[in-house]
């Protein structure tokens, strides 16, 4: 592959206009990429405009083009629907309007379009493209333009990013508004299941998203429904007759045959709303920055592509491939080809819906003995994982234990057999209902395998942090002394400080980020209509920054202090003058974070009377210290789903490895892809052995060597007016486009 990293330095807007529009159906996140385009395309050198009310507001033009202000994007982040609005636009479908549209962009300047919205609003965009130097050549022969003009601007180029709730466009693994969507649905499904269980009710949830059931089937992984009606998996034995897409019918059905007291609650438009999750905001602000560099790459012959998240990366897809991708599987559904639209929506899709059937199939007889166990800090997300685990090992045949309060409770025979009614409604439960402790098993070892002796435990599974990583390393270590640990061992990273080797993501860190930024948006809020403010937050995570800077991207901070990233007293006082030039301007708040152990000596007292000292007489500071609360609350859609999946995915693995290693009667597993970690990385699922892992792994500080997500860093200085180097190879384009098909395309 030729060498093509470059930085942002070196690519310039000068001279260049972008327009900036929402189109079609609104979702949550919205905001987020339309201040990510502004800023960015301010940052180098462009102007950049607001299109309000979508397509018809370039139809009309006039005041519905404006151009955007550093500041006027301000405070967006929270903010659901989409500020500069959208709309249905009739005028644009006919050439006329198209034609009206292209004088008012031509009288500013623009000639580069970012459009987010659903694939007809994505069509229409290339239509324009492609339509566009004949519509320059009517307006020549009009009068209304000049034939220098129109060579100025002879070309048109157009970026898409897809925001729907719907997650039914092809080439992505996520849409902006999908996460928030999510969060919406199972707040309303933890509160309906409270009064479901009180009078022994059967409840009926009806969720948005027309011909694909994304949201139906994650939000159904994630609560642990008893059954899932989704387009791609209609019902058998003539339940389509019965049920004619009718929510009610399937209320009367229900009550007829199974004799329960039901309810339906139909969810609606509430799913649309609300302030957008954590995620939505970063997607939407990597998409976002993304979308301007693909702008400011483009020339004349450049095909529009839409800017989508593969794994943890953003990359450039050709537009129109990805649409016709997304026509072909409704046109497989409108054939009943259901087999072929699940594999076209892609991996992901198919991943869900493979672990819903797996979680739904008949027991078998028992044949091994699995022991599941957390170690390590509590994190959210940690009882869907044992729930599915249980469930899918019991699915296998196996026979599970649980083990109470991590290797304390090994080592003291806190051990018994669970089994599938003894893990019903654990997917919403916050913390570990099995208990965890931080006890490493090297100081009790001979307990420990006289216990996996006494009950013939024939395979491990440990769900935690950092300390489960050096637990099964520890037992790998004693393998030599004690046969009992030659069984196969399996770790799912489940930590909020996402600290762990091996991973990208972490069990538990979704849920602690929407914590943070919950809290920072009302820090926030509270200070509005008060004078000028900045707001010291101090972030858990050890000495892994990946809370601090993550959160502070979704929440919009001015800087993130993090060990990663050594800092000195030079550093600080330039983020003081940074935010004292800042507060000059209409923005009158400021936010920064500070990880936990990102210095010895720079605590947040000192940074907080630092700032203090510095700002009088220009704005004043609070200081607040989230702790514990990081930990806490129920579980994201994120990590219920990812815990349900890879706990799935873990299971599977000890059933294939005890049957490689069982021999005359037993099992003995002594090698080292026996003792895995399974992690996230980049676009897949992979098992790595424990062993492997430890040169990635600085045992001292607890945190991998590398680690992705600073590649983010600079991303969140250019949003916060600083200027920086970003290296667009980070970005995740490799290429000028990237072509991958769906089917290439493997995430969580």
């Amino acid at each position: 592959m030729p060498d093509t990293k470059k930085f942002i330095e070196n690519l310039s807007g000068a001279g260049k206009s972008i327009g900036v529009l929402t189109s079609g159906g609104d979702a949550q996140g919205m905001n987020a990429a339309v201040r990510a385009v502004v800023r960015m395309g301010i940052y180098v050198g462009a102007k950049v405009y607001f299109v309000h009310e979508g397509y018809q507001g370039m139809v009309d033009g006039g005041d519905n083009i404006k151009e955007a202000s550093w500041e006027s994007v301000s405070s967006m982040l929270q903010v659901g629907g989409t500020v500069i609005g959208s709309a249905r636009c009739k005028d644009f479908r006919a050439h006329e309007g198209r034609l009206r549209a292209a004088l008012n962009l031509v009288q500013r300047g623009i000639t580069n379009l970012c459009v987010i919205g659903g694939d007809g609003s994505l069509t229409g965009a290339n239509l324009f493209r492609e339509e566009w130097s004949g519509l320059l050549d009517e307006l020549v022969q009009s009068g209304q333009i000049s034939e220098e003009a129109a060579q100025t601007h002879s070309a048109l180029h157009i970026v898409g990013m897809v925001g729907s709730i719907d997650n039914d466009f092809c080439g992505t693994d996520m849409t902006i508004g999908t996460d928030s969507a999510l969060h919406r649905i199972i707040e309303v499904v933890d509160a309906i299941m409270t009064t479901a269980q009180s009078h022994q009710r059967t409840f009926v949830l009806e969720v948005m998203g027309r011909h694909c059931g994304y949201l139906a089937l994650v939000s159904a992984l994630a609560c642990g429904a008893d059954w899932v009606l989704i387009p791609e998996m209609p019902p058998k034995d003539g339940w389509e007759e019965q049920i004619e897409d009718c929510v009610l019918s399937l209320l009367q059905l229900v009550v007829r045959c199974l004799g329960f007291d039901t309810r339906v609650t139909i969810l609606g438009h509430v799913q649309r709303g609300g302030t957008p999750s954590a995620f939505d905001r970063i997607l939407a602000s990597r998409m976002g920055v993304e979308a301007v560099l693909a702008l400011l790459e483009a020339s004349p012959g450049t095909p529009a592509c839409v800017v989508s998240l593969c794994g943890n990366q953003a990359v450039r897809l050709p537009l129109m491939e990805c649409v016709q991708m997304t026509q072909e599987v409704q046109k497989a559904m409108d054939e009943k080809r259901f087999e072929e639209a699940v594999k076209l929506r892609g991996r992901s899709f198919e991943n869900n819906l493979n672990t819903y059937k797996l979680l739904m199939e008949h027991r078998k007889d028992s044949s091994f003995n699995v022991a599941v166990l957390n170690v390590g800090a509590p994190a959210a997300g940690m009882n869907a994982a044992v729930r599915s685990a249980v469930r899918v090992g019991i699915t296998e045949g196996h026979t599970l234990f649980a083990v109470n309060d991590g290797f304390e409770g090994f080592y003291k025979g806190q051990i018994k057999e669970i089994k599938w009614g003894d893990v019903g409604g654990w997917t919403g439960q916050g913390g570990s209902l099995l208990g965890t402790k931080r006890t490493l098993p090297a100081k009790h070892i001979d307990k420990i395998a006289e216990q996996m002796k006494i009950h013939n435990i024939n395979a491990l599974l440990v769900i935690g942090g950092f300390e489960a990583f050096e637990s099964l390393l520890q037992l790998v270590e004693a393998r030599s002394r004690y046969e009992e640990f030659c069984v196969p061992m399996c770790m799912l990273p489940a930590t909020i400080s996402n600290n762990v080797s091996g991973t990208d993501l972490s069990i538990g860190a979704d849920t602690s980020l929407n914590a943070i930024v919950e809290t920072c948006d009302r820090i926030k809020q509270s200070a509005s209509g008060t004078k000028r403010r900045v707001f010291i937050i101090e972030t858990m995570g050890g000495y892994c920054g990946y809370l601090a800077t993550v959160g502070g991207l979704a929440a919009g901070a001015d800087a993130a202090y993090i060990y990663e990233e050594p800092f000195d007293i030079r550093d600080l006082q330039s983020n003081v003058e940074h935010l004292t030039e800042k507060m000059k301007t209409s923005i009158q708040r400021g936010l920064v974070l500070r990880n936990e152990n990102c210095s010895e000596n720079y605590t947040t007292d000192f940074i907080y009377q630092l700032y203090s000292e510095e700002g009088k007489g220009v704005f004043d500071c609070r200081k607040n210290v989230l702790g514990h609360m990081q930990q806490g609350g129920a579980p994201s859609p994120f990590d219920r789903n990812f815990g349900t999946k890879i706990a799935a995915k873990a299971m599977q693995w000890i059933s294939k490895k005890l049957k490689e290693f069982y021999r005359e009667g037993r099992v003995f597993a002594n090698s080292e892809d026996s003792a895995c970690l399974l992690g996230m990385r980049r676009r897949a699922l992979v098992f790595q052995p424990v062993i492997q892992l430890k040169d990635e792994t600085d045992f001292v500080h607890r945190i991998p060597k590398e680690q992705w997500w600073l590649r983010l860093r600079p991303l969140m200085k250019i949003l916060a007016k600083y200027k920086t180097s970003y290296d667009v190879s980070d970005s995740g384009q490799l290429e000028h486009i990237v072509r991958l098909r769906t089917k290439d395309i493997s995430a969580i």
